[in-house]
């Protein structure tokens, strides 16, 4: 795990696949239709790309993530993938919309991405997007500041995600000269996989940072501290639930 997040593409299909299960109800807002160009920004393994070309749509992916672009192009060799850094991504291709799940709250410098995103567009295109809001994960942030914090470590100085307000994430969009149509805070209590593990799977996927530079054996014993402090919370029946809150936007860029 690096402070940059070190993703393990295997993992995430295999124990993460809520993900893009989820993602499916942001496709609803977005529409797809044939013959449409579609960013989908953050692609991941590229499942919801392939859920926008059986619709006949033409996706094209991009990711941040080496491994995770490896993968989709491996699963859907007929579709486009690119590794790119959504905050400062060009293009010269004019897209009809630009789709983003699960991803946004990784890139924090969100005016940059915002950008990246109005750049990408067309005159009347749109953006659709799902992502952490304001409280997202907020029981597992208190865990691991309290756990983090016994070794001496600061997690907010560690801390790899942008969690806004509806109203902070709208005012950014307005100033980029959007059009915002519709936005959504919501709590969505996600199950994972996998029973008692299920919580150290979603651990390692997605809190690399936190543990930068510390050995294994420090990173599994701070993984176990963690359980027992969420416990309480979010172990329910066997399953950990975790505490998810999401923001769900739409966003038109006006035609000339």
């Amino acid at each position: 795990m690096s402070m940059s997040n070190a993703w393990n593409s295997q993992l995430y299909d295999n124990k993460m696949s809520f993900v893009s299960a989820f993602g499916k109800g942001v496709l609803e807002w977005l529409q797809p239709a044939p013959g449409e160009k579609i960013l989908d920004l953050g692609c991941g393994t590229g499942d919801l790309a392939q859920e926008m070309a059986a619709a006949g749509a033409y996706p094209t992916g991009i990711d941040h993530s080496a491994e995770m672009i490896a993968t989709a192009k491996k699963k859907y060799p007929h579709l486009p993938f690119l590794v790119a850094d959504a905050h400062t991504f060009r293009t010269a291709e004019e897209y009809d919309a630009v789709f983003s799940n699960a991803a946004l709250h990784w890139m924090k410098q969100p005016e940059d991405a915002i950008e990246s995103i109005w750049l990408a567009l067309r005159p009347g295109g749109r953006f659709v997007a799902e992502f952490g809001g304001a409280g997202n994960v907020e029981q597992v942030v208190h865990a691991l500041r309290v756990v983090l914090a016994s070794r001496g470590i600061d997690a907010d100085q560690r801390m790899p995600w942008y969690f806004p307000s509806i109203g902070a994430y709208a005012t950014l969009l307005e100033r980029q000269g959007f059009t915002v149509t519709m936005a959504h805070l919501f709590e969505r209590p996600t199950p994972l996989g996998d029973g008692e593990a299920g919580l150290n799977h979603w651990l390692q996927s997605f809190c690399g940072p936190f543990f930068a530079g510390m050995p294994s054996s420090q990173i599994k014993s701070a993984c176990l501290e963690i359980a027992e402090v969420l416990r309480p919370q979010l172990f329910q029946d066997g399953t950990w639930v975790i505490d998810y809150k999401r923001i769900r936007v739409a966003a038109l860029k006006p035609a000339r």
